[in-house]
């Protein structure tokens, strides 16, 4: 198991022992253990430290389709149930004839009581409803003190019922770039059909995140199924690479989240 750590990136490595960690616990126990929300890199980080140990995973964020979910390891013998992720699902209430919230404020207000980002998972929004979902033991605490976002005063309601959730049908539009390299910047600038000096101001003003991080280097290197955001131009992911053209260029199929 230790040996995967160097098929990562060193960033990467802090969340790698943790994961390694967990997976230690639920062979020493014999017990499942329960992650808080992870995005899908971290979440590829911990199948990839389980595969082959006897162990086996499974992953519910609430919502169907959910980006951020919550992870369970467990040992062959164990049946997962939906309850054993411990998620409840909120519908934010605000006046909504007189204001719109948006993804940022939410966040923003969440974050501004001290909770760590992992406790809780998608925060949907579709016509001008706004649901979020976090895990259980916050339920009490949300409802008691998460009460404005933005200029909007709120109102947490639990939904019970999934047919009352939010579903988002993601729609990715493929395309194959010619580029010299995978870093940052050479991708970036191919994507957005700029100069590498203005993709390069974009990494430095920190509006670039690889796998849901700010990365600020225009020479960081790309991998397959890296998930790229760019402030203002939207999200990509890095969806294969095909090998060389006879210039030896780099083909490279990417995905835009529409």
């Amino acid at each position: 198991m230790d040996g995967i750590l160097q098929h990562f990136r060193k960033e990467e490595q802090p969340f790698i022992e943790m994961a390694m960690d967990w997976a230690r616990e639920v062979e020493d126990l014999y017990s499942p253990k329960l992650t808080d929300f992870l995005d899908p890199r971290q979440r590829f980080i911990v199948e990839s430290v389980v595969k082959g140990s006897g162990l086996l995973v499974a992953e519910d964020g609430g919502f169907e389709g959910a980006e951020r979910k919550r992870m369970l390891i467990y040992p062959d013998y164990y049946e997962p149930a939906r309850e054993d992720f411990q998620i409840d699902v909120f519908d934010v209430r605000y006046a909504s004839k007189f204001l719109t919230l948006e993804h940022p404020a939410i966040l923003g207000a969440l974050m501004g009581l001290g909770l760590d980002r992992a406790k809780f998972g998608d925060i949907r929004l579709k016509d001008g409803d706004v649901q979020l979902a976090s895990v259980l033991e916050l339920s009490t605490y949300l409802t008691a003190n998460f009460t404005s976002a933005g200029k909007a005063k709120i109102h947490l309601t639990e939904l019970s019922d999934r047919e009352d959730w939010i579903t988002l049908e993601e729609v990715w539009l493929e395309e194959t770039q010619i580029i010299s390299s995978l870093r940052l910047d050479t991708v970036i600038a191919a994507l957005l059909n700029v100069a590498r000096q203005k993709s390069s101001a974009y990494i430095h003003g920190g509006k670039v995140k690889v796998n849901w991080r700010v990365v600020d280097q225009p020479s960081f290197e790309l991998n397959e199924s890296d998930v790229l955001s760019i402030r203002g131009h939207g999200r990509f992911k890095m969806i294969a690479i095909e090998g060389r053209t006879k210039k030896d260029k780099i083909r490279l199929v990417t995905g835009k989240l529409e």
